[in-house]
C-alpha cells in the first residue's frame, strides 16, 4: 500500500499500473479526490489537470485510478523559461 494520501496539489505520474487507460504515461496535478463517487476497494476517482513537459496544465480530466499504481513525482516539472523582453528604445516625448 502507498504510504501517502493523495492530496490536492500533488503531482503524480500515472502509468498502466494505475489504470489500463494509460498506455502512454501522463503527469497530472490533483485538483481534488471525488470521495462521494463510489468505487471498488483500492480505486478512486479524482479531478486532475494533465501537465505537459513544462508543467503547464493542458487539459482537465476526471480519472479512475488504482491507488497502488499511483507514483508521486519527486521533482516538479521544469518550468518554462520566461519570455525575454527587449526594452523599447527611448524616444523624446512631445506634448
Amino acid at each position: 500500500m502507498n504510504p501517502r494520501e493523495i492530496r490536492s496539489g500533488d503531482v503524480l505520474h500515472l502509468t498502466r499500473s494505475a489504470s489500463p487507460q494509460f498506455v502512454r504515461p501522463i503527469t497530472v496535478r490533483v485538483i481534488r479526490l471525488l470521495v462521494d463517487w463510489h468505487t471498488y476497494h483500492g480505486w478512486c476517482w479524482m479531478d486532475v489537470y494533465e501537465l505537459n513537459a513544462h508543467g503547464d496544465a493542458v487539459d482537465r480530466r476526471s480519472l479512475y485510478v488504482l491507488y497502488e499504481g499511483v507514483r508521486w513525482r519527486t521533482t516538479p516539472p521544469v518550468p518554462a523559461a520566461p519570455a525575454l523582453r527587449r526594452p523599447l528604445p527611448r524616444r523624446r516625448v512631445t506634448v
